[in-house]
């Protein structure tokens, strides 16, 4: 198997990290640079990572890899509650990704624009969700919704995007997880 995408990618991180015991080849690739995007466009429509390729067959977007490396791994599906989980991790990493993306185009996200005020009161009141959620230890289990929480936990702190002092459960959730495997070698200041 092989995994490819970006060092410094939450997406590719979280399935990095789903993948700490298992023989897989991780790819690196900068999908800015010309001959890696030319790797990523011959492989994936989408132009997005990460990719998983396994014999025959190419996965795209990491929550797709997920499942389909659960069932290989024969893990116990999630529950509707932790598919609900993900959804709120990914909400907040998504709308921080698209305002990371039109910060380093130029446009300032700080103004009044509906675009941006969406996303900013989409983090917002998920960071609230989940801050509750690390508060009762639901993310206390090594699981993949834990994973992909550390994984954008760090990768905020990595980019500087937001301070996180008003949510206390999700920086003890963050530290209490820095010795799990694969979290060093994917660390996103490596990249």
């Amino acid at each position: 198997m092989k995994l490819y995408g970006s060092q410094t990618s939450p997406y590719v991180r979280r399935i990095r990290l789903f993948l700490a015991d298992t023989n897989c080849q991780f790819i690196k690739l900068n999908i800015l640079e010309d001959a890696d995007r030319e790797i990523l466009a011959a492989m994936n429509p989408t132009l997005r990572i990460p990719m998983l390729a396994d014999a025959e067959q190419t996965i795209f977007d990491s929550g797709v890899i997920y499942r389909y490396l659960a069932a290989k791994q024969e893990e116990p599906a999630l529950s509707w509650y932790q598919e609900n989980q993900l959804t709120v991790i990914n909400a907040v990493n998504d709308s921080l990704v698209m305002l990371f993306q039109c910060s380093r185009s130029g446009l300032d996200t700080n103004e009044d624009k509906l675009f941006y005020n969406l996303q900013r009161e989409r983090i917002v009141t998920s960071l609230f969700v989940l801050e509750q959620q690390a508060a009762n230890a639901e993310f206390a289990n090594w699981r993949y919704p834990a994973m992909a929480l550390y994984s954008l936990l760090d990768w905020i702190m990595f980019r500087e995007l937001l301070e996180l002092d008003d949510y206390p459960a999700l920086l003890a959730f963050a530290n209490q997880n820095q010795q799990q495997p694969m979290v060093a070698e994917s660390d996103p200041r490596l990249g």
